[in-house]
């Protein structure tokens, strides 16, 4: 997500690129951001889905509507109404979706604890394959000189239609479109990992250094890579919860 234009660059563009200490700072900025995000989220998943009273207040109450719903909600209001956000308003944004996120992962660490779903050896097989997979692939987004901007549509549609089908599949419970709707979320959250670090690098020439704007950059890039690593953890875990029924 991005409240600022994306550039394409040519391919001519990306040696001087690699070795802008500007835009590895940038990009370090960023990637340290997402980490702290995960970090929060992964405590917070840990408490609500080992203390019961956490647990039955999150997934218990109707405050599981505003956790399964509450960052899409957040995601859309800011698409239409953030389209030069402050730094602050940015920040606020990204903690707010880590922490409902964080809270909504507390599912797979319950179900986990109750011996009812993926366990715990599962659950770390799924984040160190995300986490590999996730790192190959940003690397390749900001290191290869393909152009990556014409895949940009065609991955929004495929967010949509993703977020369409897991909606239907709430209602019609279906395990194999369930297991079809998670391989096509790897594919494309894999193809979004590399597109967004390729349209990150290449947003940080029209940013002005040191800016405001480049502040709230950082919290949004942060977002959009942190929202693509949730996703395809979510994504593998599934797959392999599946595979072990």
């Amino acid at each position: 997500m991005s409240g600022f234009e994306y550039a394409p660059q040519t391919a001519r563009q990306a040696p001087s690129m690699a070795l802008d200490a500007g835009l590895r700072s940038y990009m370090l900025g960023i990637y340290n951001k997402m980490s702290l995000g995960l970090a929060l989220s992964a405590a917070i998943a840990w408490a609500v889905g080992s203390v019961p009273a956490l647990s039955s207040m999150v997934f218990g109450t109707p405050l599981r509507y505003v956790v399964m719903f509450g960052p899409l909600a957040l995601l859309l209001v800011a698409a239409f109404a953030m389209r030069r956000p402050s730094p602050l308003a940015a920040n606020l944004l990204y903690w707010s979706v880590t922490t409902l996120i964080g809270a909504s992962l507390g599912a797979w660490v319950l179900a986990a604890n109750l011996g009812a779903g993926a366990g715990f050896l599962t659950i770390a097989k799924a984040f160190f394959i995300t986490a590999g997979a996730f790192g190959a692939l940003s690397l390749w987004g900001y290191t290869t000189r393909r152009d990556l901007s014409a895949m940009g549509t065609v991955l929004v549609m495929g967010v949509v239609g993703l977020v369409l089908a897991s909606i239907a599949n709430l209602f019609f419970q279906s395990s194999l479109l369930g297991f079809i709707i998670s391989l096509v979320g790897v594919a494309v959250f894999s193809a979004l990992t590399a597109f967004d670090t390729q349209r990150l690098k290449h947003e940080y020439y029209v940013l002005e250094a040191g800016g405001r704007e480049m502040a709230a950059a950082t919290s949004l890039g942060a977002l959009s890579l942190y929202l693509n690593f949730v996703n395809l953890f979510q994504f593998i875990l599934s797959i392999l919860s599946t595979r072990q029924e």
